[in-house]
């Protein structure tokens, strides 16, 4: 698929599209007249990509931790730097607090539209 199906299947715009490219990210093929081919399964990646960066975490610690996503036991980092992974438990904690915070907000807001739809 084109760089324009693929954002409008990921919601992502070109411009983000070629940055994740050139982050190494995602992988297009050429076309003969040089416009970029994506494959299917690049669909979900720019999707998860956008997840982890919505989450917090920088792209160069997604490139990373990419691989691993796909088969988590398939995958064995040996250049895990003590630094590496200190910031990957760093993220993880800020991810669990940001879920706590949403979960508390999402629990109010269904509380109070429980509360407003009973009155009308």
């Amino acid at each position: 698929m084109r760089i324009g199906e693929l954002s409008e299947r990921t919601g992502a715009s070109r411009r983000l599209l070629r940055y994740y490219e050139e982050q190494g990210l995602i992988l297009a093929d050429r076309c003969g007249n040089g416009y970029r081919a994506y494959d299917e399964p690049t669909v979900d990646r720019v999707l998860q990509i956008r997840g982890l960066l919505d989450s917090g975490l920088p792209t160069r610690i997604i490139k990373q931790i990419l691989p691993c996503l796909d088969k988590p036991r398939a995958i064995h980092f040996p250049d895990a730097t003590p630094e590496m992974i200190a910031t990957l438990e760093q993220e993880l904690a800020g991810m669990s607090e940001r879920i706590r915070c949403l979960t508390r907000n999402r629990d109010a807001i269904a509380e109070y539209l429980e509360a407003v739809r009973v009155d009308h």
